[in-house]
């Protein structure tokens, strides 16, 4: 795992949808398609932009799969995942092979076949963010490092959907679902290289956890420090309570 740190949201997202870009592209050169995993949230929104206005990718030859979504929203809802992946994702790019999590389905159903679509093959390039209260997709803490399912279902604890109230998804926590579908932590490590998009300061105690603390249920974005070819994206802000340590052992230039 390598930690990268920019001045601001703007480089941060520029440099982070190229190195997605390449992953994709050397995917499908490599063995004629390319699958990914789409992360949502409003860390993601100029990542996105940036990776579906890259030229060169034959977003065809791509196949799509979600990371989380709540159980029971309409996919009208604006802070269904659903929704945001179709607008920002695959309405601008023409992606036409995706596995959406659908939230008013059976969820027992929705896992059994979304599970044996994600194990038919192992994901090129993984797309997470790290909540405020440092989750990975919706593992919330004390995560689950064990299961071997691809997909579960959590519970969401109160900051998790506290943070979805804070970023206008919702207009108070009563309306926040206390379930959703995840893939698991397990799972998200399976991924042959994963990129992570944490800008802004409501990061930086997540960052300081995950990245300064031991790795931990608690701090579920902490075992991203296990995996070999992970890349973690900070601006100055989400960055801002690191240790000097930290940063000589695992950060890059930027």
């Amino acid at each position: 795992m390598q930690i990268k740190v920019f001045e601001g949201r703007d480089p941060l997202s520029k440099a982070a949808a190229a190195q997605a870009a390449t992953a994709i592209q050397h995917a499908i050169r490599d063995k004629g398609t390319a699958r990914i995993i789409g992360a949502t949230g409003a860390s993601q929104f100029e990542f996105l932009e940036a990776l579906t206005a890259t030229p060169g990718i034959d977003w065809k030859k791509v196949e799509l799969f979600h990371l989380d979504e709540y159980i029971g929203l309409p996919k009208s809802h604006p802070a269904s995942f659903c929704k945001y992946l179709q607008d920002r994702l695959i309405s601008k790019t023409g992606i036409v092979s995706v596995h959406l999590l659908d939230s008013q389905q059976d969820p027992a159903e929705v896992i059994r076949r979304t599970n044996e679509a994600i194990s038919a093959a192992p994901i090129d390039v993984a797309f997470v963010g790290i909540g405020e209260n440092g989750h990975l997709a919706f593992n919330d803490p004390p995560a689950d490092f064990e299961t071997e399912q691809p997909y579960i279902v959590v519970n969401l604890d109160q900051a998790c959907r506290q943070q979805q109230v804070g970023e206008g998804w919702f207009p108070n926590i009563e309306s926040v679902p206390k379930q959703a579908i995840s893939m698991s932590v397990k799972h998200v490590l399976k991924s042959k290289e994963i990129l992570a998009v944490v800008p802004g300061p409501m990061k930086a105690q997540a960052i300081h956890a995950c990245f300064d603390g031991p790795v931990s249920p608690m701090a579920p974005s902490s075992i991203l420090r296990t995996h070999s070819n992970a890349t973690i994206y900070l601006d100055r802000e989400s960055a801002a309570l690191l240790s000097p340590a930290t940063l000589s052992a695992l950060s890059v230039s930027a």
